[in-house]
């Protein structure tokens, strides 16, 4: 603080105006002026289009950095287009096998029904064969043995024995009259 107390007494003194303080002396003036040009002209001829060139290799690298991204950018878009359509063609493939899938369970099983009727019938068909087969000869067994009885019953009521001829044809007309009953 006392410095600048010095200085401000010491302008006081000289009598000087503030004045000078801003302007500064003609000299020194003109070769400021020629300093400043020699600095422009080098500045304006080296410099200057140094920068230019450098700011124009930036402007391009930026452009082209620019132009590499929206070219990665559609190429991401287009990736994930490819991608969504493959997803949707996976999709519609995975539903068309499992329809496909569905449908052939179901051909299965109504050939497998088909199958197990068919062969529950030809179950039934044998099974109504050996039963009318069992009945025939089950019939033919009765007709026999009601026979001999019949035959040995009458041979004790009538108290002779009849042939085996007669004794055939009297069993065969007793069982077709019990037929028509």
């Amino acid at each position: 603080m006392q410095y600048l107390s010095v200085i401000v007494l010491a302008a006081e003194e000289e009598g000087s105006s503030g004045l000078d303080l801003i302007l500064p002396d003609r000299v020194e003036l003109i070769a400021g002026i020629i300093a400043f040009a020699i600095v422009f002209f080098f500045i304006w001829r080296w410099a200057w289009p140094t920068m230019n060139q450098t700011l124009e290799q930036r402007q391009a690298a930026t452009v082209g950095q620019m132009e590499d991204a929206e070219k990665a950018k559609a190429e991401a878009e287009s990736l994930l287009a490819d991608y969504q359509s493959q997803l949707a063609e996976a999709k519609t493939e995975g539903n068309r096998i499992i329809e496909e899938a569905r449908a052939t369970a179901e051909q299965m099983k109504s050939d497998m029904l088909a199958r197990a009727e068919e062969e529950a019938e030809g179950i039934r068909v044998k099974a109504r064969e050996d039963t009318a087969a069992e009945k025939s000869r089950a019939l033919a067994d009765a007709k026999s043995q009601v026979g001999d009885i019949s035959v040995d019953l009458a041979g004790k009521i009538v108290g002779e024995s009849l042939d085996s001829d007669a004794h055939q044809a009297l069993i065969d007309r007793y069982l077709a009259d019990l037929e028509k009953l």
